[in-house]
């Protein structure tokens, strides 16, 4: 009984988890640079979204 409990509490998990990082990413210090940058970069299907993001980035770089 205990191993079919945890066995769905794994795939609950995991379907939990395989909607996260859908959407837009947001500008952060973690988006905004070095491999972050790539992944978010990619995520972004319209150019104006994306142009939007980097001038977000630049925004908070000149911040710091």
């Amino acid at each position: 009984m205990k191993i079919e409990h945890n066995v769905a509490l794994v795939i609950g998990f995991c379907a939990a988890l395989s909607g996260c990082g859908e959407g837009i990413p947001e500008v952060n210090s973690v988006n905004c640079s070095g491999r972050g940058m790539e992944v978010a970069l990619s995520a972004f299907k319209v150019e104006t979204e994306r142009q939007a993001f980097i001038d977000g980035c630049e925004a908070l770089a000149k911040q710091d």
